[in-house]
Parts: structure tokens; C-alpha cells; sequence
């Protein structure tokens, strides 16, 4: 069997404050590339893991290799399966860049492994299986439906601490919609080259340092998510969509996700505004920065690529309004 999952950017958490009930929320975008792809065939024991000539990143074929062997051992173990798979890895993407890597991967071998032995289990079954989506449901969506993602987040009576998904033993939260993109937007990620990442004991770190975030600004957060996100995403309105990007950049859990990014990064987000970018995000913890554009505001590519070194990533893709796609 083949599978090819999405990327995505994790645009922001809502409620980082638990003043109303709830915590943790988010919004998404499922991107098309880059994607991770990968095939699998059972053998009589053991995990073997192989990669295509075309993957040549170090970094990523360690970090493949080892959420693959763990999420593989895991999943055997839990359902009591005897029997041993080898896979190899088509197509993958740089882990701790923003875009979702460990999530994805996760779910495509648990994905593979659970369809192997007949058993059909849904992107929460198996998030829940694989230990995904104890904060953001956003990866978990993103992975099932594709497009414009929010999730709204656990139950206090459930969850009652600030906590990264990679530390919370909570089920995936609950999904309140999932929206087509306009087909004729684009988004354009760069990934600047630097020493920066958020993962494990750091990103616990941050989240107890700075939660709860201030009450007014998840107010705030909420109300421009709905009342002007989604409608002028519904309405096709790009530059009022983009500018509601630009307004969650400075409030709640997002401004201080910002606030802690080295030079480089916030420099680069200001560049693209000066230079016509609609809005500008970040993804999750970054480095991924992104926008979104049409025809009428397509020269922000050819400024960013001309701003960044060539060591950065710059890239253009299409939202992806569909999830997974499994072959057998």
C-alpha cells in the first residue's frame, strides 16, 4: 500500500487563557506540497525502513527513520500484531520547520499498519492511537479533510493544563469546520535557514512560562476568526482573509509564538509586508512564514526569493481541499 498525506500551517491556537470552559483550539490550511509519501509491505518480523535516492537530507531521513521504527513498534505492540513491515519513504520534508512533518508521518504508518489488518480507524482513532492531537486537532484534520481547518479545542473536565500536543495525554479535540479554499489562491512559504526550533522540554517550557495569555485577546482572536476569517473566506475577499492573518499575528499564544523568534525571522515578516504581501503569518513556532496571494499580487514571490539567501526555502503551493490518499 502507498500513502501521500498533506502538509500543513498551523495558523494559530485560540484559547490559551481557559476563562470560558475550554482550551487550546486552532486554525489551519492542509497545503498539497510538500507532502509525505510513503509505501508499505509486510514482512514475517521486524521494522526495515528504506528511502528513496531522491531523499538526501540527513536530518530527515534520522528523524523519518525514527518516528517510523517507534509509531510502528507502538502500534504492533498495542494491537498485538505479529507480523513486520518494511517501508520506504518516497517523499518527505524538513521535521521542526512548521509544517507538520511528525503528525503526518505518525498517521501514515499507523494508517498503513491498521489497514493492513483489516481494521478501519478514523484520523482521531488513530491520532488517539499514536499519541497526536492532545492540544492542536489541526494536523489530525488537516491528514482526514483537507482545506481550512478549526478545531475548537477540549473540555476543561478534560484537559486543564497548558501543554503542547506532544505532552498531553488528551484525545484529539473536536472539529467545528472544515472549509474549501478558493482554488485560485496561493500561498507562498519560506523557511529561512537559522538555529531555531521549539520541540520537547522548550516547548513545555513556553507554554507554562506564558499561559495564560491575556482573556481580552482570545476574545479578540475569536471574534476575528469568525466573524471575519471565515465569512470573507466564504466571500473569496483575499485581502480582508489576509488581513485577518496580519491580526492574530500580535495577540494571544500567536504573538508570543512571534515574539520569540530570532531577527531573521520577524525581518523577513516585516520584508513581505513592506513589499505588498496582503498579510503575513507564521506557522506554529516557525520558521515557516507565509502569505497568501492571487494574480494581481504574484510579484511578492520574486521579492521574497530575491530577499532571502539561497540556503532558504521558498516555495509556492495550492491549499489542499481534500486528505490522505491511500492506494493498495
Amino acid at each position: 500500500m502507498i500513502i501521500k498525506t498533506p502538509s500543513r500551517l498551523h495558523m494559530s491556537l485560540i484559547d490559551l487563557n481557559c476563562s470560558y470552559g475550554r482550551i487550546d483550539g486552532g486554525i489551519g490550511l492542509t497545503l498539497s506540497e510538500p507532502n509525505f509519501i510513503i509505501e508499505s509491505e509486510e514482512i514475517d518480523e521486524g521494522i526495515s525502513i528504506e528511502f528513496s535516492k531522491n531523499i538526501t537530507d540527513e536530518e530527515v531521513i534520522k528523524e523519518c527513520t525514527t518516528r517510523i521504527k517507534t509509531t510502528s513498534e507502538n502500534i504492533l505492540s498495542k494491537l498485538n500484531i505479529n507480523k513486520g513491515f518494511n517501508f520506504k519513504v518516497e517523499s518527505a520534508y524538513s521535521p521542526h520547520s512548521g509544517l507538520g512533518s511528525g503528525t503526518q508521518t505518525k498517521l501514515a504508518v499507523a494508517k498503513l499498519i491498521t489497514k493492513s489488518i483489516n481494521k478501519e480507524l478514523n484520523a482521531v482513532e488513530l491520532s488517539t492511537l499514536v499519541g497526536r492531537g492532545g492540544t492542536s486537532g489541526i494536523g489530525t484534520f488537516c491528514y482526514e479533510h483537507g482545506g481550512f481547518i478549526v478545531d475548537g479545542g477540549h473540555s476543561l473536565k478534560e484537559k486543564n493544563t497548558y501543554l503542547p500536543s506532544s505532552k498531553s495525554q488528551a484525545t484529539p479535540p473536536q472539529l467545528i469546520g472544515k472549509y474549501d479554499f478558493p482554488e485560485e489562491w496561493t500561498v507562498l512559504v519560506a523557511i529561512p535557514k537559522i538555529d531555531y526550533s521549539v520541540s520537547g522540554a522548550k516547548e513545555v517550557n513556553i507554554f507554562e512560562k506564558y499561559c495564560p495569555v491575556p482573556k481580552r485577546d482570545v476574545e479578540q482572536v475569536s471574534h476575528i476568526i469568525l466573524m471575519n476569517m471565515i465569512p470573507f473566506l466564504l466571500e473569496k475577499d483575499i485581502v480582508e482573509f489576509s488581513k485577518s492573518i496580519e491580526d492574530i499575528q500580535q495577540r494571544g499564544f500567536k504573538k508570543v509564538e512571534v515574539d520569540l523568534q530570532p531577527d531573521t525571522t520577524t525581518k523577513l515578516m516585516q520584508y513581505m509586508r513592506d513589499n505588498g504581501a496582503y498579510g503575513v503569518g507564521m506557522s506554529s513556532f516557525g520558521p515557516a512564514v507565509y502569505t497568501i496571494f492571487d494574480k494581481d499580487n504574484k510579484d511578492i514571490v520574486k521579492a521574497t526569493k530575491e530577499y532571502l539567501p539561497d540556503d532558504a526555502n521558498v516555495f509556492t503551493t495550492k491549499v489542499q481541499n481534500h486528505g490522505y490518499e491511500l492506494s493498495e
